[in-house]
């Protein structure tokens, strides 16, 4: 994968590479702050790095990891297992370079139906995949913590890649 550096003129420079073992200890400081009640533990994290099915990417900025994201494929379906922005760079589009990724990864590996879950309480992320072309096909109840999780899908040529 070759870096990307997003295009808005007030983010920081952040360039987008593939997850390394390396990355977890800092991967796994953002989780617990965004995700206290939810995170992921190292060993799941470790875990999926592992998989042959996963592709797991990283957001940096100033050395520092800003974002992640990781997709599950299984040819024709996919499916974004985790996703995160640090707060601090909310609005630069940084979750849209992460999705953007994502969603060419599982192209280039012949997924058609992308799928994942997304908190109810969380309009922001929901915002963020409709854009990309996601829609509600489900719920799932007391799915994160007690929260809702929506089901949400997209099928392949959906959405709009800004």
């Amino acid at each position: 994968m070759g870096e990307v550096v997003t295009g808005r003129a007030e983010a920081p420079d952040v360039r987008l590479r593939e997850m390394t073992m390396d990355d977890v200890p800092g991967v796994m400081a953002l989780e617990r702050t965004l995700f206290p009640l939810d995170a992921w533990t190292e060993g799941m994290l470790i875990g999926e790095l592992a998989e042959p099915t996963r592709h797991y990417v990283v957001a940096e900025s100033d050395d520092a990891i800003v974002g992640y994201a990781g997709l599950r494929f299984v040819p024709p379906e996919g499916d974004v297992q985790t996703m995160a922005v640090d707060e601090r760079v909310w609005g630069k589009g940084v979750g849209s370079a992460l999705l953007t990724e994502l969603l060419d990864q599982a192209e280039k590996r012949g997924v058609t139906h992308m799928f994942l879950e997304v908190r109810s309480d969380n309009p922001r992320a929901q915002k963020l995949y409709g854009r990309f072309g996601f829609v509600q096909i489900g719920v799932r109840r007391g799915y994160y913590n007690g929260a809702d999780a929506l089901v949400m899908r997209r099928v392949a040529g959906g959405g709009d890649h800004e």
